[in-house]
């Protein structure tokens, strides 16, 4: 596993929480030349990162709540983040059915025209009005519509290129570590790590301290820094379904409902097709987020008003869901509340500083981030300047696009299966070259456990991207438990299991 050696050194910088705000803060300040330590209670990306709709938008519903600020930043985001991750992230186009008595076209053309020009667009298409054919896998009395672009990527990856962009950089990057508790000792902070799988506890010291713990942003107030927290969250509960794929179309659908929601029908992963989300506050655990049968019901209602080919229940092949912490701005509504974020910096004379991110959505990580390191740049007055905007993420140094990437590792791997080549292509880039060294036929390749896995992925992946258990490696880092049978995910949790055994002897 890449990270920097354990030492008791004074670190810069500690980042609690190890999902896409910690990963994106402390690769930020890594490569800025700080010293960085990143601790995930569980996995990295294993709460709300790994849960999103998968998309890099503006959030065309978010011009409702007139929120141009983060509109406007996100839409200029999704251009960067294309140059940045070309091999998780692509653009995509999405279609919208006009539905005359939710809202008139003259209110969606005009946030369409919006949504074209608040941020600088150079590659993405215009939007555009449509017609929907006899053709159509709508329902015949839908005939118009609407057509539009953001992109598509995969939430897990990013998250975790980005923990690999600490490490790589020097920072110490530990998952299953929790952050018991955090003393300021004058111009420091002492914080007080346990190793989720042993039992072991061990203190860091750094100068700085950034709370990025998503859903518990505010319990680590309570319970590990003792403190009150600046402000409150709401937890707001967003499920998805997946079903076989319900229309060949490259396309994704934005629904509207009568509850003035909106729900999304995207292409996920070739044979599936994902539809979600919804907007349900939410009290409990955020370990323990499920979706329920309303949520499931209310998604295949919205989904069957809309389209010929109908679902029940019995199509879902998976769910997933997780829980958006937004800062508490006293709205009426799940939906209407903010998805802008909110920093907090903390700090009397000569205390070492506290940091504390509430709120923020995926497309904004990298701002968020250079906003982060924006509040911190007072303490730290020899770092670096920005830097994330012009630079890729681990893999993505590809020359021309992904296609042509994957041609030239069809040339130079004339024996790798076709569905597998193209996979590891989008999902680790020019790293597929690591992974496939030394390798001359599929014999080298090890145990096959199902679904196109074999081992020295799952080598790769324990190696280069911190996997320790069968979750980690087939619903984080890839979704290939879609594929694969009970006893084929048990082979794979053993494979792991005794890797991890011969190591530790």
């Amino acid at each position: 596993m890449r990270s920097m050696t354990v030492t008791n050194d004074v670190l810069d910088v500690i980042v609690v929480g190890g999902g896409i705000n910690g990963a994106g803060i402390a690769a930020d300040a890594a490569g800025r030349g700080l010293r960085v330590g990143l601790y995930e209670a569980q996995d990295f990306a294993s709460a709300t990162s790994s849960a999103s709709s998968k998309l890099l938008h503006g959030g065309l519903r978010y011009l409702e709540h007139y929120e141009f600020r983060l509109v406007g930043e996100a839409l200029a985001e999704r251009e960067v983040l294309l140059k940045k991750m070309p091999h998780i992230a692509r653009p995509m186009r999405f279609r919208l059915p006009h539905r005359p008595h939710l809202r008139p076209a003259w209110m969606i053309r005009a946030g369409l025209f919006l949504y074209d020009h608040l941020g600088k667009r150079t590659t993405l298409p215009a939007s555009e009005g449509i017609r929907f054919g006899a053709q159509s896998v709508l329902h015949p009395t839908m005939t118009q519509g609407f057509e539009y672009s953001d992109c598509w990527v995969d939430d897990a990856r990013l998250v975790i290129l980005n923990v690999m962009e600490v490490a790589e950089r020097g920072g110490e990057v530990r998952n299953r570590c929790r952050v018991e508790n955090a003393v300021r000792d004058n111009d420091l902070w002492r914080v007080t790590v346990c190793d989720q799988l042993t039992g072991e506890r061990f203190e860091r010291c750094a100068h700085a301290l950034v709370n990025a713990a998503g859903p518990w942003v505010s319990a680590f107030y309570d319970q590990g820094l003792s403190l009150p927290s600046p402000y409150g969250i709401r937890l707001i509960k967003g499920s998805h379904i997946v079903v076989p794929k319900v229309h060949d179309e490259p396309q994704a659908y934005i629904l509207q409902n009568d509850d003035q929601r909106i729900v999304f029908v995207i292409p996920y992963l070739d044979t599936f097709s994902m539809i979600g989300t919804t907007d349900v506050e939410y009290h409990g655990d955020p370990r323990s987020v499920a979706i329920d049968q309303d949520e499931i019901r209310y998604l295949l209602d919205v989904y069957n008003a809309h389209f010929t080919h109908t679902l029940t229940e019995d199509d879902v092949v998976w769910t997933c869901s997780g829980v958006r912490p937004l800062c508490d701005d006293e709205s009426d509504s799940p939906q209407a509340i903010t998805r802008d974020y909110t920093l907090t910096l903390q700090q009397d004379g000569e205390q070492a500083p506290l940091l504390s991110i509430f709120g923020g959505k995926l497309t904004t990580y990298r701002k968020l981030a250079e906003s982060a390191m924006a509040k911190l740049a007072p303490f730290f007055p020899a770092m670096g300047q920005p830097w994330t905007a012009t630079s890729v993420l681990p893999g993505g140094d590809i020359e021309g696009d992904i296609g042509a990437y994957q041609a030239l590792l069809a040339a130079q791997y004339p024996w790798l299966d076709t569905a597998i080549l193209q996979r590891w292509a989008i999902s680790y880039g020019t790293r597929a070259e690591r992974l496939l060294q030394g390798m001359r036929s599929e014999a080298d390749m090890g145990q096959h456990f199902g679904g196109g896995l074999y081992a020295c992925e799952l080598d790769y992946l324990m190696a280069e991207e911190f996997v320790q258990t069968a979750d980690d490696a087939l619903w984080r880092r890839s979704k290939l438990g879609l594929y694969l049978s009970d006893a084929e995910q048990q082979a794979v949790a053993d494979y792991i299991d005794q890797r991890q055994a011969r190591n530790a002897a």
